[in-house]
């Protein structure tokens, strides 16, 4: 799909984000997941990217010798390279985070690539496809009412999907977790987040391969969550609280091997 290059604005309709928090949120997922496919100088290029990504949440239009350029001033001339940074936009595509458009400049003569990033797939209900009509023109005189109608659109589409129930929390998250969970928070997207803390703090603290150990540490965190608020003491912010309980318990692990090891 061609389009014409231009100010980063006329590409607002691309956007899958409702704004910029949302759109960091779902980048912070994608990293956990999927960041250990990419190397070290290939994470510095994608963070860049994103960088470059937070005028319209999730699109970018810079060229690559712009952000290479901006990478090798920020790292004090140790950048990275064209074909590092262009391996990491194929491995990024295949992983389903971004979607590449090509665009063009009046002329027809290629200028910058089109960088859109995907949410984090989470069981959402299905949203509009936004490039179905590869074989027309980019339409330039896109109105401000279009662009409201659109987020209002994307607002509704989170709300609805705030409102979906257990049944539709993601298959990553394990079982015996959804079944603990959704006698005191039935909501899928709830759900979610607090396993999303778990993951978090296992990796925080090395954990994050060891998937048995994740989910019984989960378990008897959230059990004393519960603990806690049923006793009647105050409880502000429960996923804070269970994330704080959490990284306790993956310290005590980590101070018991030590014992086991003779320090």
């Amino acid at each position: 799909m061609n389009m014409k290059s231009g100010n980063i604005e006329q590409f607002e309709k691309f956007s899958s984000f409702c704004d910029l928090k949302e759109f960091n949120h779902h980048m912070e997922r994608w990293f956990l997941e999927l960041g250990h496919e990419f190397s070290k100088s290939e994470i510095v290029g994608l963070k860049r990217l994103i960088r470059y990504s937070a005028k319209i949440p999730g699109v970018c239009n810079a060229k690559i010798g712009t952000i290479l350029k901006a990478i090798h001033t920020e790292y004090e001339g140790n950048g990275i390279s064209r074909s590092t940074f262009k391996r990491m936009i194929i491995k990024a595509k295949e992983l389903g985070i971004i979607t590449v458009h090509e665009t063009e400049r009046k002329n027809g003569s290629q200028t910058s690539n089109l960088y859109i990033f995907n949410r984090f797939p989470t069981n959402e209900p299905p949203k509009e496809e936004k490039m179905n009509h590869p074989k027309e023109a980019f339409d330039l005189s896109k109105t401000k009412k279009e662009n409201n109608n659109k987020r209002k659109d994307a607002s509704l589409i989170v709300t609805q999907a705030n409102n979906l129930d257990y049944t539709f929390t993601s298959d990553q998250v394990p079982q015996p977790f959804v079944e603990l969970v959704k006698y005191f928070y039935p909501e899928a997207r709830v759900i979610e987040e607090y396993w999303h803390m778990t993951k978090i703090a296992a990796y925080r603290n090395n954990r994050e391969k060891e998937s048995g150990q994740m989910l019984e540490v989960s378990i008897k965190s959230f059990k004393q969550l519960i603990s806690k608020i049923k006793s009647g003491e105050s409880v502000r912010k429960p996923v804070a609280y269970y994330y704080g309980i959490l990284n306790h318990k993956f310290e005590e692990l980590y101070f018991d091997e030590l014992v086991e090891m003779g320090f």
